[in-house]
């Protein structure tokens, strides 16, 4: 049986409920396989045998800001290549995005994206058998999260 995926559009608004992160403004991008969010201070540690990284997320700027320092397990890391093909080894987290007042399991790589427009990236890998991308809306989760 399949399911009925939903329709998301090109950018909208999402919540990372375990970031403490609400209405970040996240961008679409069928041409990516993962996602990334934005964030500075990347620090790798070992203890008990774990890898863990700190960092900050966001940049003092943005809205949703908070000065905290993140400490996480990583989930992975791996050489990434970045839209202008540049490689660079990326350390991933997993956590939990929401759209459609759902919660979803994300993994995302820990990537200065201090230049570009948005400061998360949502790639294939969560949007595969859930979602359809019209590129002609945007918003539509946020709408909808607006609307309850």
């Amino acid at each position: 049986m399949n399911k009925i995926k939903k329709v998301i559009g090109r950018r909208d608004k999402a919540d990372f409920p375990e970031l403490h992160l609400i209405n970040v403004d996240v961008k679409i991008d069928t041409g990516a396989y993962s996602s990334s969010i934005h964030c500075h201070n990347i620090n790798i540690s070992e203890e008990n045998g774990k890898t863990f990284v700190k960092f900050n997320l966001l940049d003092p700027d943005h809205p949703e800001y908070n000065e905290k320092e993140y400490v996480l397990p990583v989930s992975k890391q791996k050489i990434v290549k970045s839209s202008i093909g540049v490689a660079e080894n990326r350390v991933f987290i997993k956590t939990k995005i929401k759209l459609f007042n759902r919660l979803y399991p994300i993994e995302l790589s820990l990537a200065d994206r201090s230049n570009m427009r948005y400061p998360v990236l949502i790639g294939r890998k969560v949007l595969k058998k859930r979602f359809v991308v019209d590129v002609a809306r945007t918003n539509i989760s946020f709408r909808k999260k607006q609307e309850n």
